[in-house]
């Protein structure tokens, strides 16, 4: 069951009374070129954004952690010629449902599944980036039979969102220090939100990682919309505890386009920036490959991490591309 909810106000969370004067919610939502509707998936209300006819093959968008489905706005028109598109907000983003204690990759991943279930209601090509490249790959595993044609996974933290990986840097040597202050500074569903204090503890953070990103005046519209439980859930591994990447993989059924974009390892420290090294890259293929599936591999050095919000044409052209090959 759906319902448009374009421009009308959220019931989001709100302070208690024994949260810090200096917290507010921080969910305020903006207008967008599309039109958002709900779907009600049982424990969560799923936030979404349609495009494209309803002729076209079924494409599933699929955010990275910190992002909203509207990070897929500017990539949109150019996939609805080819694609009937939707594009979601996950559990704990955007204006979907947040679910304290409940972040893991099995209960998001289940969610997509009742999705595509309930209101695309035909195969799909998912295309997810980042964390949403690990679900993207979760769906090509464990979705329904026949819910997935292929899955596209856009610079995925694969064995690099993990505590402890198979292989190369876990999480603690890559994004993972953000996270952390997030958790610290921000808190579960807000309830800190010392934003100040944020930037001055990430100003002198022995993590090299931590002192490259830019911190604003004020929080970005993307991280208004995120519950900083998301991050914690990932920094202490509870959320792939039961969907080791290693497992997942192995489970793969569908084709696979994986783009692996800009990384760096730092020769002083080992540490990552980027999504996964080389390393990483390459045992995910072989894990996939042993599963049976077609891997495409793209290397793209120069790419941003959210392709499809800093280069939505490149982008779209590679998708497109790629899932045009797909049997029908």
């Amino acid at each position: 069951m759906t319902e448009s909810v374009s421009g009308q106000a959220h019931g989001g969370l709100k302070a208690e009374a024994s949260a810090p004067a200096a917290f507010r919610d921080p969910r305020t939502f903006v207008k967008h070129d599309y039109d958002e509707r709900t779907a009600d998936l049982g424990e969560v209300v799923m936030n979404y954004a349609e495009s494209g006819s309803p002729s076209n093959p079924a494409l599933l968008l699929i955010p990275g952690q910190t992002e909203s489905w509207w990070g897929y706005e500017k990539a949109m028109p150019l996939l609805e010629k080819d694609f009937h598109v939707f594009a979601v907000d996950l559990r704990g983003q955007g204006r979907s449902t947040w679910t304290p204690g409940r972040y893991t990759l099995d209960n998001m991943g289940n969610d997509l599944v009742r999705f595509i279930a309930s209101v695309i209601k035909k195969p799909v090509v998912s295309s997810g980036c980042s964390s949403g490249g690990l679900l993207s790959a979760w769906l090509s595993a464990f979705a329904l039979p026949g819910q997935v044609r292929g899955a596209v996974c856009e610079d995925p933290p694969f064995f690099s969102s993990e505590t402890t990986p198979a292989t190369g840097q876990s999480i603690k040597q890559a994004i993972g220090p953000i996270f952390r202050h997030n958790a610290i500074y921000l808190g579960d569903q807000w309830r800190v939100g010392d934003w100040e204090g944020l930037k001055k503890a990430a100003a002198v953070d022995p993590s090299p990682l931590l002192r490259m990103f830019p911190f604003p005046a004020e929080p970005p519209q993307n991280l208004k919309e995120y519950d900083p439980e998301w991050g914690r859930a990932f920094w202490e591994g509870t959320v792939a505890k039961n969907c080791p990447h290693e497992t997942l993989l192995t489970q793969v059924k569908t084709p696979v386009l994986l783009t692996h974009h800009a990384r760096i390892v730092f020769p002083d420290s080992g540490n990552l920036m980027g999504a996964m090294s080389d390393l990483q890259a390459t045992k995910a293929r072989e894990l996939m490959g042993q599963a049976g599936v077609a891997v495409e591999y793209v290397s793209l050095p120069d790419a941003a991490h959210a392709m499809h919000a800093a280069d939505p044409k490149k982008f779209a052209d590679v998708v497109t591309s790629w899932a045009k090959q797909l049997p029908h």
